[in-house]
């Protein structure tokens, strides 16, 4: 579900409405019509205003369900982590990112080769 669609959910589910939900965070009722449509992009500040008046986080209300969190597959193995002591915690930490470094090296490689050919083709 996309953000629109998810501020509408939310507001219905509070049993607000739109002018109700606008006046609670000193919006204008036309900026949350916007919001809701799809038409405007709330300001940061106005995000926090509605997550704070929505009583959810700010990532509740802007990502969908688990894009911000790991995968499934990998759930388990950070919750197990959680239990570590700290010189085994320090250890996972410094090996996930060796991994996102190489993961990142890749992906640029990646992009510069496909930008190579790219021009290459151009010619």
């Amino acid at each position: 579900m996309d953000f629109p669609a998810r501020l509408v959910q939310l507001r219905k589910s509070q049993g607000l409405t739109q002018q109700q939900l606008a006046d609670a965070v000193e919006l204008h009722v036309n900026q949350i019509k916007n919001y809701e449509s799809g038409s405007g992009q709330p300001t940061l500040s106005s995000l926090v205003k509605l997550a704070k008046t929505l009583h959810i986080s700010l990532d509740d209300l802007v990502f969908e369900g688990d894009e911000r969190g790991p995968d499934e597959q990998l759930k388990l193995q950070f919750e197990a982590i959680r239990d570590f002591d700290e010189e085994d915690k320090a250890l996972a930490k410094g090996l996930l990112e060796g991994l996102i470094l190489r993961h990142a090296a890749k992906q640029s490689m990646l992009r510069q080769a496909a930008s190579q050919r790219e021009l290459a083709s151009q010619s």
